[in-house]
């Protein structure tokens, strides 16, 4: 235990990689990586910057005095000038050309946009191996009538797989959004400090073709195509905004999950997983709380809520910029992607194959036997107008017959009797057998295993070729 506030994403739910990738190390790393391009593309375009140079600041990227770096930042109120002066320190040859040109957005912006770039890849790897283990699932029980609802009262059958297709669906729609939002990603570059280049045509002396070769030369070194065609000072804040849109959008497709497997476990149908030293309650003994599902879902609304912060920042930044983005931005976009990638880990521990979500057969079944009568009605009366019964008496004899039988089940907590009343009814025409035949849950499914095998063979099945599947596993840490 420590005597000072520790983020709960660190302690608890965000992986080490993510954890990293948002780290000071990697910030300040990349800083000087792009210190490093930088430097390196100038001396290739003709500044006065040499080869020794460059080679001292590359061999002293990960070469960080932290406590220098805060000493420095404590005197000069500016973390930028405070690394340019500690970066300086180990590179005395170089030190007169760090940051040539360049102002702080040139480290700062970079390096953000980076930082998103690889938050992304392992949120994309992680959400792809999610879809896959649910496409699993989702083949596993496309056979196996069960419920579905509309308003959370029971309507007609569905599959325990078909349902699964639906999670799995939103979320390869939250993959089309984070694929297009990483194809977009551009570098910043290097643009000045109200994004004119002013500085840089004064270094190469009004050199235009030289000015866009020091972009595109820097922006390949650090793995980009391209770069933003304009801006001010800093890259416009709606790209924050739009990348976290995609985390949110993750969020909403995982809040639908959990929220629907928290149902179904109070309908005892199917159950996250249960360790077997877990504990449920600190009261309640044999309680069996689906928290891994809670858990999803309070970390989702998290990350739903934390949109708005990038929103607003977007639409206040004054004219070339202002730096209240900053405060904000550091936080939002970096708990946006702790919280996804906390949602995507528990979301791994649930879907398993192996070990993740259990489905109660002989329980979903009897559910489904308890409603079918009210559902079958139609099929039974179709049965009885090719008889030569009248459609319309036998439609309203089925409605009061129905009435019945629910003030049978509601209000007497009996069975329902409505294919009784039927059977002992010769209006319809209806032997037991005939019945029987009819009261078969696979009759009320439609094409729902069908559906199944189509959407993984046409939507899952691609994806998983073309990106391949990790060896992600996830634990749950508390």
């Amino acid at each position: 235990m420590t005597n000072s506030y520790e983020s709960p994403f660190c302690t608890r739910y965000a992986s080490k990689e993510m954890q990293y990738i948002f780290s000071a190390d990697k910030k300040f790393t990349t800083w000087r990586r792009l210190w490093v391009a930088l430097a390196r593309a100038e001396m290739k375009l003709g500044l006065p910057v040499t080869q020794e140079q460059v080679d001292e600041l590359e061999a002293n990227i990960e070469n960080i005095d932290y406590a220098v770096a805060a000493e420095e930042e404590k005197l000069v109120r500016h973390d930028v000038m405070a690394h340019v002066h500690t970066y300086g320190k180990v590179c005395p040859k170089a030190d007169g050309i760090i940051h040539l040109g360049a102002t702080s957005c040139y480290v700062g912006d970079n390096t953000d946009v980076i930082i998103m770039r690889d938050a992304l890849n392992v949120v994309k790897r992680k959400l792809i191996k999610v879809i896959d283990q649910l496409a699993k699932f989702a083949d596993k029980y496309k056979a196996l009538p069960c419920l579905a609802y509309t308003h959370l009262q029971p309507a007609q059958l569905t599959t325990v797989g078909k349902r699964a297709t639906l999670w799995c669906n939103e979320l390869l729609m939250d993959l089309e959004d984070l694929d297009f939002r990483l194809s977009k990603l551009k570098l910043l570059g290097s643009k000045g400090t109200t994004g004119t280049q002013a500085s840089f045509m004064e270094l190469f002396e009004g050199d235009t073709d030289k000015v866009k070769k020091l972009e595109q030369m820097i922006a390949e070194e650090m793995g980009f195509d391209t770069v933003v065609p304009v801006s001010g000072q800093t890259y416009s804040r709606k790209m924050d905004y739009q990348v976290c849109s995609v985390l949110a959008g993750i969020a909403q497709s995982a809040s639908k999950f959990s929220n629907d497997i928290r149902i179904l476990q109070s309908f005892k149908e199917i159950e996250e997983p249960f360790e077997k030293n877990q504990i449920g309650s600190s009261a309640m003994a044999y309680k069996r709380n689906p928290m891994r599902d809670e858990r999803i879902t309070s970390l989702a609304r998290y990350v739903m809520c934390d949109v708005l912060n990038p929103a607003f920042t977007a639409g206040t930044q004054w004219f070339e910029r202002t730096l209240d983005d900053s405060a904000n931005k550091r936080i939002s976009v970096a708990e946006a992607f702790l919280g996804v990638d906390s949602i995507l880990n528990i979301m791994l521990n649930v879907t398993n194959p192996e070990n993740g979500l259990v489905v109660y057969d002989k329980i979903i079944t009897r559910r489904v036997m308890a409603e079918l009568p009210f559902m079958a009605t139609e099929n039974i009366m179709m049965n009885a107008v090719k008889k030569g019964g009248n459609r319309q008496e036998l439609h309203e004899r089925i409605r009061e017959y129905s009435m019945i039988a629910g003030a049978n089940v509601k209000r007497e907590g009996l069975d329902n009797n409505l294919c009784e009343l039927i059977l002992d009814d010769p209006m319809f025409m209806i032997t037991k057998e005939e019945m029987d035949a009819i009261m078969k849950p696979e009759n009320f499914i439609g094409r729902c295993p069908q559906q199944v095998e189509e959407f993984i063979e046409n939507c899952v099945k691609p994806v998983v070729e073309a990106n391949g599947v990790s060896d992600d596993v996830a634990e749950i840490n508390v």
